[in-house]
């Protein structure tokens, strides 16, 4: 299991290359990769701010219980913080397991996890100011499957 919280961009296919051939005993492997989205046309860029230790405690314990709950052979969770502009990646998850419905199953549920519980806040910024991104009920609504 990797947790990372980083302000660097990252490639997500060298991640998921060297993810998968550290991971032993898998048959799948699944990987999501989040990225900056502009729906309006008119966002400048996602500022995302997250506190230090906190957010990956809390990354930590939730790609835990994944682990345990799917018999994960490997995870991985990549999210980023800081200014990130139109079409830059946000976040990475990576998940193996011996049968493919275990891997897709834990990798939605990180996703979910991530877009509605993880301790990260996002502002958008574009010409006529900031404001911050809510939380959505679809995301929440997400989460009752799990």
């Amino acid at each position: 299991m990797e947790i990372r919280v980083q302000a660097e961009a990252f490639r997500s296919g060298k991640e998921l290359e060297a993810f998968t051939a550290r991971t032993r005993g898998a048959g799948a492997v699944v990987s999501f990769s989040g990225i900056v989205r502009d729906d309006s046309g008119e966002l400048s860029e996602m500022v995302i701010e997250h506190y230090p230790g906190m957010t990956e405690k809390a990354l930590e314990q939730i790609a835990a219980q994944a682990v345990s709950r799917w018999s994960l052979a490997g995870a991985l969770v990549i999210h980023r913080y800081g200014s990130l502009k139109p079409g830059e990646q946000i976040m990475m998850v990576a998940t193996a397991a011996r049968h493919r419905k275990d891997a897709f199953e834990a990798a939605e549920f990180l996703m979910d996890y991530l877009k509605s519980r993880a301790p990260f806040w996002k502002k958008e910024r574009n010409r006529d100011g900031d404001s911050w991104v809510s939380a959505k009920d679809s995301d929440e609504s997400a989460l009752d499957r799990w």
